[in-house]
């Protein structure tokens, strides 16, 4: 029996050293190695000591086990332990085996424990403290059996061992109590049903030798979680998973935001403050893009050149230090927010409303910075008159033309604007076309003269706008005529 049991010790470390890494409470730790004492409970042909409180041997065992998923543990499990039993009687139990009364066995088996887990994410979670499971295990049993007989005056005696060999399945239920993600403790109670009659010595009853396996052990579970960013917070857990190095978490893995403004406070430049992310943490009370700290207006909607204050008239000097709040868009001011008085060409109209910066010296200017044409050679400008139906320029109207283009010479800023008119005679369709090709008429004129045709423009306003009635022969006469009209003109922006 001896010789068995130590064939059977080393028969169960192999197995067990042969082993995958094996079982885990969790994903985080994979592998876990129970040790647990255990006692052995018979029942078969001579009888039955299930769940009897006096009938109680020694055993204890190992088992190494492998998380699989949340609901599945696969292991690998060696068990040793002693099973007696007697039949208490003197008399042959009917016609099995005629005189025996007890035997002894030492039993070792190695099995395949399948572990269904309820703590699997959905009828409890993975990580409950009580976590009940149910088991099942085929495997291979080893049973060293002693045969006592009796003597026919009260007493027995040794009748020889024999060993026995069979398969057998395993079915259990437990519970466990984890009481750390490494450690916890288990109690087990299951059937072993051995595919053989023969432990107990009775080979001819029609009962396979089984048994109760009653366990309570420790398991210390292996391994480390992932953890990725190095945060503390298991990867699986983690909801920010891609933390700086140093940054402190909350539970769920993320950076810790202690004013709760979604700026975490690695980041926030404000961690005391509720603010805004694009302001990196901080307050803007007046939403106008500067942070309350660096606001010098922070109740008025500023701008951030003017370190958040307003500009009412955009002179770029903020209102809280304009002198003259009201300037004119354009106008070149002091650090007071005040005109800067520049009059370059010393015509006494500001540059800033200057539309001729460069005027002559001494030119007489308008309200535009733009000189007056000399008003002796105004007097000289009058309407030019044409015959009946016609756009020719009569010789007489020469002199009044060239005096105009002596204008434009000596005035380059300006440009004339020549409007055509007729007299009643004829449709309208007629008189309006007429009107356009007398203005055309003086415009070659000019132009023949070596006039810039880009400072000259032409309109025809037939006889809508007479100079007189068109009810005698003089008064038509005045209205067939073209009228000329001085005008600024910038000559890098050409006339149509």
């Amino acid at each position: 029996m001896r010789h068995l049991l130590a064939k059977s010790a080393v028969l169960g470390l192999a197995l067990v050293a042969a082993a995958p890494e094996g079982h885990a409470q969790s994903a985080d730790r994979k592998t876990g190695i129970s040790l647990y004492g255990s006692t052995l409970q018979y029942h078969g042909d001579l009888g039955s000591e299930w769940f009897k409180s006096d009938k109680i041997e020694g055993g204890g065992g190992i088992t190494l086990s492998r998380y699989l998923t949340p609901g599945l543990d696969i292991g690998l499990s060696a068990n040793y332990g002693d099973m007696k039993f007697s039949t208490k009687t003197l008399k042959p139990i009917e016609d099995l085996a005629p005189a025996i009364r007890r035997f002894d066995a030492n039993v070792t088996t190695i099995g395949v424990p399948i572990k269904f887990k309820l703590n699997n994410g959905w009828a409890l979670k993975e990580d409950a403290i009580f976590a009940p499971y149910l088991s099942l295990a085929p495997g291979l049993m080893i049973a060293s059996s002693d045969k006592f007989i009796n003597t026919g005056t009260g007493g027995e005696t040794f009748q020889g061992n024999k060993d026995h060999y069979a398969a057998y399945l395993h079915g259990a239920a437990g519970i466990a109590l984890n009481f750390s993600p490494s450690f916890g403790i288990f109690v087990q109670t299951g059937q072993i049903y051995g595919l053989t009659n023969t432990i107990d010595n009775v080979d001819k009853g029609d009962l396979n030798d089984r048994y109760l396996q009653h366990s309570a052990g420790i398991t210390y579970n292996f391994g480390k979680p992932k953890d990725e960013d190095m945060d503390g917070v298991p990867d699986r857990k983690d909801k920010c998973p891609a933390t700086p190095a140093g940054v402190a978490v909350d539970e769920a893995g993320c950076p810790l935001d202690g004013d709760g403004d979604g700026v975490p406070d690695y980041q926030d430049k404000c961690p005391t403050e509720k603010g805004l992310a694009n302001l990196e943490g901080c307050p803007d009370r007046d939403n106008d893009g500067v942070r309350d700290s660096e606001d010098e207006c922070p109740d008025q909607a500023g701008t951030a050149a003017l370190r958040g204050c307003p500009d009412a008239d955009g002179d770029g000097v903020a209102d809280k230090n304009d002198t003259c709040p009201d300037t004119p868009a354009g106008t070149q001011v002091d650090a007071t927010g005040c005109p800067v008085n520049l009059d370059q060409d010393g015509d006494g109209i500001p540059d800033n409303v200057d539309k001729c910066p460069g005027t002559p010296t001494g030119a007489t200017v308008d309200s535009t910075g733009c000189r007056v044409i000399d008003p002796a050679l105004m007097q000289k400008v009058r309407p030019v008159q044409f015959e009946t139906n016609s756009t020719v320029i009569r010789r007489q109207s020469y002199g009044t033309l060239d005096n105009m283009i002596k204008i434009l010479e000596q005035y380059p800023e300006y440009s004339l604007r020549i409007a055509g008119h007729a007299d009643s005679r004829g449709t309208n369709e007629y008189n309006q076309g007429l009107s356009e090709r007398r203005a055309a008429s003086a415009k070659r004129y000019f132009t023949g003269k070596t006039v810039d045709p880009n400072r000259i423009t032409t309109v025809g306003f037939g006889e809508d706008q007479p100079a007189a009635p068109n009810t005698s022969a003089a008064g038509m006469a005045k209205n067939r005529r073209v009228e000329f009209t001085f005008e600024f003109y910038i000559p890098s922006q050409p006339q149509p």
